[in-house]
C-alpha cells in the first residue's frame, strides 16, 4: 500500500520562509511565492515589498503547474520553446520558476515564484525553498 505524504500549513510556512530568506540574500526587488500541495491546490502565499499585482497569480500557476506535471516549470517552458507548441493549449502556466517539493520521492506540493529580478531568479528562489528539509 502506498501512503501518500502530505504538507501542512507549517512545512509551507517554512518552505516560504527559506524562500523568502534566499531572496533577500540575493536583493531580489520583489517577489511571490506560492505553495502548494499535491493537487496544485494554493496552501500559502508570501508576497514581498515591491511586487507586482499580477505576480501573485503567476506564482500560484507556476506551483500548480510544478505540482500537477511532477517536474519543474522551466522543463515544460523549454519543450514549448522547442517546438512543442501544443502543450499551450493544456490550460496551465508554462513559465519558469515552478519547482516541484519532493519528499521520500514523492511530490508532495510545488512552490512557485514570480515577480523577482527575472525568471532565472524566479527559479532560484524557488530551488531554495523546494530544498528545505521537511
Amino acid at each position: 500500500m502506498l501512503t501518500q505524504k502530505n504538507l501542512s500549513l507549517d512545512a509551507a510556512k517554512k518552505i516560504a520562509a527559506e524562500a523568502v530568506k534566499y531572496a533577500q540574500s540575493v536583493n531580489a526587488p520583489g517577489g511571490s511565492i506560492a505553495i502548494v500541495d499535491a493537487g496544485g491546490n494554493l496552501i500559502y502565499l508570501e508576497r514581498l515589498d515591491g511586487t507586482f499585482a499580477a505576480a501573485a497569480e503567476v506564482s500560484m500557476k507556476k506551483a500548480n503547474t510544478a505540482a500537477t506535471f511532477k517536474a519543474a516549470s522551466s522543463k515544460l517552458e523549454n519543450s514549448i520553446n522547442g517546438g512543442r507548441d501544443a502543450l499551450i493549449t493544456v490550460g496551465h502556466t508554462f513559465l519558469q520558476g515552478g519547482i516541484p517539493i519532493i519528499v521520500d520521492g514523492q511530490v508532495i506540493g510545488a512552490i512557485g515564484v514570480s515577480g523577482s529580478a527575472s525568471a532565472q531568479q524566479d527559479e532560484d528562489i524557488a530551488n531554495a525553498g523546494a530544498k528545505v528539509n521537511l
